[in-house]
């Protein structure tokens, strides 16, 4: 496989960007190496400036569920550049996304749109703290909700792929508000509230929010019990707690109306991205009516941004969000790739006597590189990311593209070709025999 030319970009890179990338984990310094340059994307591959083809499993970090460049999102988008690309006032088109969003998930009766998923949670946080008029919230070890400063405490994804999930440059203050629970453990949970209403004279808790990730993506693939996630939607209603469901990555991911579908939870405040976006910009945070209508210029919960609606983010996520609509046999199709594949990779690891962890929920999954089973941050960070380095180099070779990192989801697209899935499993056995 040749790389001279994606290496010469990223000599070039590290001299004018921090790291030469411009987010952390496309670094590949957890599985070693230097990043390889796309070029382009088509169906279920991409290529590099190399020339090199793969099939990838990254599908721009979740939102590409049809595949790249799929023929009905490029066309919004030529048919939404030719009368401009920026207004900074209301279109049609929002009205319309946000209609949509509101038909395909139940829980939302409002939705602001911004333009990440960061965005998204950081404003639900804020949005939670001025219904309440409280201060402190609770996250789930593991999780990750962006780069805001009072989600990087004991957080996931690129965080805890580089040995940082707290990083430098965030206060005493923002931690101090942040509460940390074990995800999976109602218990804790528990012990949290009852701390903080015990170190309040009124006996009150101040806790305004909980968000979870329903299904974990960025410390690896973690789905949350359904007992568990009852018990803390029945704890937020008994303490007057908004609970927020990230679903930055879920959302029309694992299912049409999200995972609040899979599990039958309607949480008070959703987030969203990715998918909504059509694999551009986006992020949206919505929910119940009497919550949203605290968001400015209704209410007095500050939140703006001069981009947020872009007319092409728009085009091309409702390009993708009505296709679902019209296309509900969408999430059949993605079931029967993704168990294909999860069933080839299981009989490699049963063929080769390897007790890995395999979790899949949807078109999400991952490989753990530990033995028994991962339901949490504490089993999750036990597996051997330098063995995952070898690995992920193997399938490299072999022309399958995994996330750079342990702590990742692999996406399965509608493009995706059983000779692709067929490709991946052999190149898996492969990839692993040599361990």
């Amino acid at each position: 496989m040749k790389t001279s030319k994606s290496e010469t970009l990223f000599n070039e890179a590290i001299k004018y960007i921090p790291g030469g990338v411009n987010s952390p984990v496309r670094a590949f310094k957890s599985v070693g190496g230097n990043p390889l340059f796309i070029t382009r994307g088509e169906e279920s591959k991409i290529y590099d400036v190399d020339g090199n083809e793969f099939i990838e499993y990254i599908g721009s970090w979740g939102p590409h569920l049809f595949g790249h460049n799929p023929s009905f999102i490029k066309e919004a988008l030529l048919k939404a550049i030719e009368n401009g690309t920026s207004f900074g006032a209301p279109t049609e088109l929002e009205v319309k996304i946000a209609k949509l969003i509101i038909e395909l998930v139940p829980s939302v009766e409002m939705v602001r749109m911004v333009n990440s998923g960061t965005e998204a949670t950081m404003s639900a946080i804020r949005t939670a703290r001025g219904y309440t008029n409280k201060e402190k919230f609770i996250k789930f070890e593991g999780c990750y909700h962006g780069h805001a400063d009072y989600f990087l405490i004991k957080a996931g994804s690129g965080a805890l792929t580089l040995g940082i999930p707290t990083s430098p440059g965030v206060t005493k203050g923002n931690a101090a508000d942040t509460l940390v629970a074990d995800y999976n453990d109602i218990d804790s949970v528990k012990k949290l509230i009852h701390q903080n209403k015990s170190a309040n004279h009124s006996g009150k808790n101040d806790i305004a929010a909980v968000i979870i990730e329903p299904v974990a993506g960025n410390m690896g693939v973690v789905k949350a019990s359904n007992n568990f996630l009852k018990e803390l939607r029945d704890i937020c209603s008994e303490e007057d707690i908004v609970l927020i469901f990230d679903e930055v990555m879920t959302g029309f991911r694992v299912a049409r109306g999200g995972a609040q579908e899979l599990f039958g939870i309607k949480p008070d405040l959703s987030t969203f991205g990715k998918i909504i976006g059509g694999g551009l910009p986006v992020g949206a945070f919505g929910g119940k009516k009497e919550i949203m209508e605290m968001v400015a210029p209704r209410g007095s919960v500050y939140q703006a941004g001069t981009l947020s609606g872009n007319p092409l983010a728009m085009a091309a996520g409702f390009a993708a969000l009505s296709y679902i609509r019209e296309n509900p046999e969408v999430y059949k199709l993605l079931e029967v790739k993704s168990s294909y594949l999860e069933a080839g990779i299981k009989e490699n690891l049963k063929l080769l006597k390897k007790n890995y962890a395999l979790n899949r929920v949807g078109s999400m999954s991952t490989l753990f590189f530990v033995e028994g089973e991962v339901n949490d941050f504490k089993s999750a960070v036990k597996s051997d990311t330098a063995l995952y380095g070898k690995y992920f180099h193997e399938m490299l070779i072999h022309g399958i593209y995994l996330a750079p990192a342990q702590f990742e989801a692999a996406f399965i697209s509608t493009a995706h070709t059983r000779e692709d899935l067929d490709k991946t499993i052999k190149a898996n056995y492969e990839a692993l025999s040599i361990q």
